[in-house]
């Protein structure tokens, strides 16, 4: 029904977990497979793509949260028959929390958010989306996790930047819902010690939006921490997973 949505790299029928990767805004599955190699052989790694990118080049992308949260969890539901988390990074650590916060009747046993905090920020109040097109590049090449040839060169930059902008259009306009109860859900966060947009004491009121169990991960590095660290990383998310599983 989706199809290009999600990618194996690694198919397991009879996997004891399985673990759904979102990217981060202007990214794809692309930047997250390395990781799937560093997991446990018995787990099944799912990369997701939202709309508009890698195989899903086609679709238009949505520019709202809680309707690109249910149309992610469309493609999901089928393949919760055994125990799953949802790990995110960025936008994706957004749409894993609008995701959980949906997935009532089978909710995951792990949620994983890096870099992301539902604590209101800056961007809140000058949307990143709608800054000049010189200001947002200028942004991006700061957070890193876009190839720098993607920002320089006009044919690339002119694929890219629509794409951009409708990403951070989802993160920037999301508000928190007042009425949203605590998730129960032992959760996991990540972040760079040097990220000046998601700092470690952002980052720690995911404390306030929580029941289960709470680890808070502070790593060396800026928005992409994790780079050229991945399996320092994964070895964390494996650890914190590996304690919570039935």
């Amino acid at each position: 029904m989706y199809e290009g949505a999600l990618t194996r790299l690694r198919p397991i029928p009879h996997s004891r977990f399985r673990l759904f990767v979102l990217h981060h805004a202007g990214g794809s599955h692309l930047g997250y497979r390395g990781w799937v190699r560093h997991f446990p052989s018995d787990w099944e790694i799912c990369l997701v793509d939202a709309p508009g990118r890698a195989r899903r080049s086609g679709e238009e992308p949505f520019r709202e949260a809680g309707s690109l949260a249910d149309h992610l969890c469309d493609i999901v539901r089928p393949e919760l028959d055994r125990p799953y988390g949802l790990f995110g990074h960025s936008m994706g650590a957004l749409l894993a929390y609008e995701m959980t916060r949906r997935l009532t009747e089978t909710p995951p046993t792990w949620l994983g958010a890096s870099a992301w905090s539902p604590v209101p920020g800056p961007e809140r109040a000058e949307p990143r989306h709608r800054v000049p097109s010189g200001r947002l590049r200028e942004a991006i090449a700061a957070m890193g996790g876009t190839p720098r040839h993607a920002l320089e060169d006009p044919e690339l930059w002119a694929y890219v930047e629509p794409l951009v902008r409708a990403d951070l259009q989802v993160v920037d306009t999301w508000s928190p819902d007042p009425g949203a109860e605590p998730l129960n859900v032992p959760l996991s966060v990540f972040g760079g010690a040097e990220d000046l947009g998601m700092t470690p004491e952002r980052l720690s009121g995911w404390a306030d939006h929580v029941q289960g169990d709470f680890a808070h991960h502070t790593l060396p590095g800026g928005h992409f921490y994790f780079t050229g660290r991945t399996g320092d990383l994964v070895a964390r998310i494996t650890k914190d997973i590996q304690a919570v599983l039935p």
